[in-house]
């Protein structure tokens, strides 16, 4: 068992060394508090504006990163800028306690004209590794949204998938009623619960903070329960998450066995 938090806060665009330091105060005050593992929201040491930021230096961010890990002796998933040979990304890292990148994922789904036109979408399913007695996988925002994606961290063997996410304040859209029309404080509040119940896995989602972003950071466990959740304010919230809760609830709810992987046209 472990105990996984997950930090819902704003990263102010531009100002990494705030951010950073910002970020590194929380890591002390969530060891302190015995947390093994703390997941940070999309981009949040340079800010979440693709057009803006994606030419930062990821390789500064991510030692950066390393460093908090190490001298705060904890775990943590920070997104950062990564470049491929003229090429960037989105990524999400692990550092473990020693300051080790235990895992690097690229975005696979890129979200709206802003991200699409700076970044590539990343080729690779997410890598299961092992951590405090887990399986983990990381995501990136927008990843989360769809089935396949989750699903496939599932069969790859994660009892956890762990999301740096940034999701836009919309309210609703084209201003009409709430039950006509989109609004993004719905992937907080169905689809993460969905995706955790559907593949039994949990889902730690860190999301900034309003009132740009729709807040709602949260932790779901395998049976689609919200364990913990950030609802409006920046703060870190924490859950425990057992891989044997993960089996008992596949058990218990058949989804992830049952599923077909293919339908005839």
């Amino acid at each position: 068992m472990a105990r996984i938090g997950v930090w819902q806060a704003t990263g102010k665009v531009a100002k990494t060394e705030e951010n950073l330091a910002r970020l590194d105060q929380m890591a002390a005050h969530a060891a302190r508090e015995g947390i093994d593992v703390v997941v940070t929201p999309e981009l949040f040491a340079t800010g979440y504006a693709p057009a803006r930021m994606y030419t930062s230096d990821g390789r500064d961010v991510r030692g950066q990163l390393a460093d908090i890990a190490r001298r705060r002796h904890i775990a943590i998933v920070g997104s950062s800028v990564d470049n491929v040979d003229g090429q960037r990304y989105i990524s999400a890292s692990f550092f473990d306690p020693e300051g080790s990148e235990l895992t690097r994922y690229r975005k696979s789904h890129l979200f709206g004209p802003e991200e699409k036109s700076v970044f590539r979408s990343g080729a690779d399913s997410p890598r299961v590794f092992t951590y405090a007695g887990l399986r983990l996988a990381l995501g990136i925002c927008y990843d989360v949204e769809f089935p396949e994606f989750v699903r496939a961290a599932a069969r790859a063997g994660a009892d956890a998938l762990l999301v740096p996410t940034a999701v836009p304040f919309t309210g609703n859209v084209d201003g009409l009623p709430a039950d006509r029309t989109y609004n993004a404080e719905r992937i907080s509040t169905i689809m993460v619960p969905s995706r955790a119940m559907e593949n039994g896995i949990f889902v730690a989602y860190a999301n900034h903070a309003p009132p740009h972003f729709t807040g709602l950071s949260c932790i779901a466990g395998p049976h689609g329960n919200v364990l913990a959740e950030a609802h409006r304010d920046e703060g870190l919230i924490v859950a425990e998450v057992d891989a044997e809760e993960v089996q008992r609830a596949r058990r218990i709810n058949t989804y992830f066995d049952d599923v077909r992987d293919e339908y005839p046209a």
